[in-house]
Formats: C-alpha cells, sequence, structure tokens
C-alpha cells in the first residue's frame, strides 16, 4: 500500500465516476491493489536514488573523517609549535642576557686598557712599545731559524 492518491483510468479525464454522481474526479482507495509497470519503475528509480544518496552520504562522512583527523594533527603540530618557540624564546632571552655581560665585560676592560695607555704615556709611547714587540719578535723567529 502506497499513500498515493491516484485517479481511475479511464476516467482522469473523461471526468465521469460511476460511485460519483457530480462528475469530479475521484480518488482510488489505498487498499485497492493495482499493477503498474511504471510505478514498479518509479520505485526503482527511487531506490537507486535513495542508495546514491546514501553513497554520497558515505562519501561525505569519509571526507570529513579525514578532514577531523587532518584538523588533529595540525592541532597537534601548532601545539609543538608553540612548544618549539616558546624554548627558543627562553634561549634567546637567556643569550641576550649573556651578551649584555660580555658587552659590559669589553667595556670595562676597554676602559682599563685606555687608562693604561694614559699612564704609561699616551699613544706615543704605547706606539713604540708595540713596535719594539714586534721587532722582538722578529729577532727571535731570526735566531731560531738560523
Amino acid at each position: 500500500q502506497r499513500g498515493l492518491f491516484l485517479l481511475r483510468r479511464g476516467e482522469m479525464f473523461s471526468g465521469k465516476n460511476n460511485n460519483n454522481k457530480s462528475g469530479k474526479y475521484s480518488q482510488i482507495p489505498l487498499n485497492e491493489d493495482y499493477s503498474d509497470d511504471s510505478s514498479e519503475e518509479a520505485d526503482d528509480f527511487i531506490q537507486q536514488q535513495i542508495r546514491s544518496q546514501r553513497e554520497q552520504i558515505k562519501k561525505q562522512d569519509q571526507g570529513l573523517e579525514m578532514l577531523s583527523q587532518s584538523a588533529l594533527r595540525l592541532g597537534e603540530l601548532s601545539m609543538n609549535i608553540h612548544d618549539e618557540l616558546g624554548q627558543q624564546s627562553k634561549m634567546l632571552d637567556e643569550m641576550e642576557d649573556d651578551l649584555d655581560k660580555a658587552n659590559s665585560r669589553l667595556e670595562y676592560l676597554t676602559e682599563k686598557t685606555k687608562e693604561m695607555i694614559q699612564k704609561s704615556g699616551g699613544k706615543k709611547n704605547f706606539s713604540i712599545i708595540v713596535g719594539l714587540s714586534i721587532v722582538a719578535i722578529i729577532l727571535i723567529i731570526l735566531i731560531i731559524y738560523t
């Protein structure tokens, strides 16, 4: 039994009905059996469409599952990147602190060297000391190789 209401054949276009004397169309009772090839074809078509829709839904579900897994992997990857960036940021901060300390030590050493040069007589005396040191190194090399 289908929930379809159809007009009887032959009465469809004539407007006549044996049971209805008003000349209007009548409905076929739901319990009346009829055999129609087009209804079987329609049933096959409907079943085919239902199968097709189920296959499409299944493919969509698979696609959504793959998308969900990809999103989870991307989430994990982004968390790993976040952790790595946090660690590298700490390392860079420590390196910056070490560089600041080394820079301040270098500035202190430069100041002390300048003070020592001025105490020893200025740039003139320092130049003489450096020149004599180079001459001494050359003489030592000549003595060793001769």
